[in-house]
């Protein structure tokens, strides 16, 4: 762009100069050889004029006609962890692709706006955001994030016993974590967030999980969690949030949540990932409370299990689970409903000890 100016600038003042010239040469002779050297001169302004149209031109002709826009491409912190694809990239994208993503990652960021109850596209969720759980649109590490969406699917998954689409996927948590009703696999808002989660796995090979992706695993405690001290936990380190009666705080202006509910009608179904122990612990391990990042966690393991198994014992919605697990021996060890391949009790697939579970699975194997 300086060397566009620099060239625009030249030009000018060549145009300026010859034109003092020719009226120089003007004034100078009306003789009949004085016509032969206005030619060439008037040839230089025709150039000169050609150019400073072409440079004009230059500034409003989209650059990327001339130029070949640079890859899209994923972006790591310091320790490596994936952070989502480079957002200066989107500029990009052709027109049709880019608002695609950005509509896309608008609905991860105020599903609720757009789909809750009382949205302005559709009313077919519990008012809750895509991004409550899914932090920094999806893009935050260890923070139940997409980065392996795009890469790892089409993909069996033992929860069905069939192979699944990203479309899929994506129902799957608007029909559990949002309690609603399914996307029309074909229309508009299906289609912007499979460009998002498209989008967002720029870079990252087939069948690959970049490290930071997802929730992190934690170790198992050797004792059950425990809900009554989970209170306490709650109480001292969530309630300025998520409030006394775990209803969360609506956003100012009123249809989304700043700090959703984690339990009641408005919260996630009983058939959620993060109604399994597991993923809620390794979930507030490296996000919560408010601040708290991988690097820097406020809770120990131990809280992060008992505030989870507090959370996980209040009422929530309901939901058909009978098509769930249709192999037995796949359920997690922290599903906490029958049937099992095993004689343990729901109470201990719900809260643990999580190892002697393990371990008659790995005998029975």
């Amino acid at each position: 762009m300086i060397v566009h100016w620099l060239i625009l600038f030249a030009t000018v003042l060549i145009l300026v100069v010859l034109y003092v010239m020719d009226d120089a040469l003007r004034a100078l002779s009306d003789r009949a050889d004085g016509e032969s050297a206005l030619g060439p001169l008037r040839s230089s302004k025709r150039i000169a004029w050609a150019t400073l149209v072409l440079v004009a031109v230059l500034f409003v002709v989209p650059k990327e006609l001339f130029e070949p826009a640079p890859p899209q491409m994923a972006t790591y912190d310091a320790a490596g962890n994936w952070s989502g694809a480079d957002t200066t990239r989107i500029e990009f994208l052709d027109r049709e692709q880019r608002e695609l993503v950005l509509y896309g990652r608008e609905l991860i960021r105020n599903t609720a706006y757009y789909l809750g109850p009382n949205g302005t596209v559709s009313q077919q969720t519990n008012g809750m955001n895509c991004q409550n759980c899914h932090l920094d649109a999806g893009t935050k590490p260890w923070g139940n994030n997409y980065g392996a969406v795009w890469s790892t699917y089409p993909k069996l998954r033992s929860r069905t016993g069939r192979v699944e689409s990203v479309a899929k996927r994506v129902n799957d948590c608007f029909e559990r974590s949002l309690n609603g009703t399914a996307l029309d696999t074909t229309g508009h808002e299906m289609l912007a967030i499979k460009a998002y989660m498209e989008w967002l796995g720029t870079g990252i090979e087939t069948k690959t999980k970049p490290q930071g992706s997802g929730i992190v695993d934690l170790a198992y405690l050797d004792r059950p969690a425990d809900p009554e001290h989970g209170a306490a936990i709650f109480t001292a380190k969530c309630v300025s949030c998520h409030q006394d009666d775990g209803q969360g705080v609506k956003a100012l202006a009123g249809s989304t949540y700043q700090y959703p509910p984690l339990w009641g009608d408005h919260s996630y179904n009983i058939g959620a990932g993060l109604y399994r122990l597991s993923r809620f612990a390794g979930y507030v391990k490296n996000n919560m409370p408010q601040g708290a990042t991988w690097e820097n966690p406020q809770l120990t393991d131990e809280e992060a299990w008992d505030v989870a198994a507090y959370v996980n014992s209040q009422q929530r919605p309901d939901r058909d689970l009978t098509g769930d697990w249709p192999k037995l021996a796949s359920k997690p060890t922290d599903h906490p409903f029958g049937p099992y391949a095993d004689a343990f009790t729901e109470a201990q697939h719900k809260y643990g000890p999580y190892r002697p579970i393990e371990e008659a699975k790995t005998s029975a194997e």
